[in-house]
């Protein structure tokens, strides 16, 4: 079985936090985690399934240490890959831009030929607009640790599952 690559980029600590919950239903020995501001492009050559990690900052901004990465993302051969996406953000706070990060990343890594997985419903979030929906569904995962963070264990297990089926593991 080949291994699972995770990037993932965080402010406040929130998005490295559930990182380590994705990579326990996972499986430690399945899933290798990478903090974006520790990694070359190279690092992502190793990989054919990807999860990509980032919170939402500000107004619909990614955070600093994925806006310094995004240029990047243009050196990667993402043609053949299957990529996994999860956010963190603030619905009530930021109703007009909840989930723009995975999808601001989403939209350039499919454009480099990424092959997304792991749609979301979009059922039980309070939210006026989002990058991060396509299809009236989520492109991954949304976590609110802000105002839902007793859905989050919840939310990883049922995603987890799905994602092992799209990963073939």
């Amino acid at each position: 079985m080949s291994k699972i690559g995770l990037f993932y980029g965080t402010q406040t600590g929130k998005t490295e936090a559930i990182a380590s919950m994705i990579q326990e239903q996972l499986g430690k020995d399945v899933v290798d985690i990478h903090e974006i501001l520790d990694v070359t492009v190279d690092d992502f050559a190793d990989y054919q399934n990807l999860i990509i990690g980032a919170p939402t900052w500000n107004v619909g901004e990614l955070s600093s240490d994925w806006e310094d990465f995004f240029p990047n993302l243009d050196e990667i051969d993402f043609k053949g890959k299957t990529v996994a996406y999860f956010g963190v953000g603030d619905q009530t706070g930021y109703p007009d831009s909840f989930m723009d990060a995975i999808g601001i990343l989403e939209e350039k890594i499919s454009a480099l030929g990424g092959k997304t997985v792991g749609a979301w419903p979009t059922d039980g979030y309070d939210f006026n607009e989002s990058r991060g929906v396509r299809d009236g569904k989520f492109i991954g995962l949304a976590l609110d640790e802000d105002n839902q963070g007793d859905l989050t264990e919840s939310r990883i297990t049922t995603w987890s599952s799905q994602i092992k089926q799209a990963f073939g593991i």
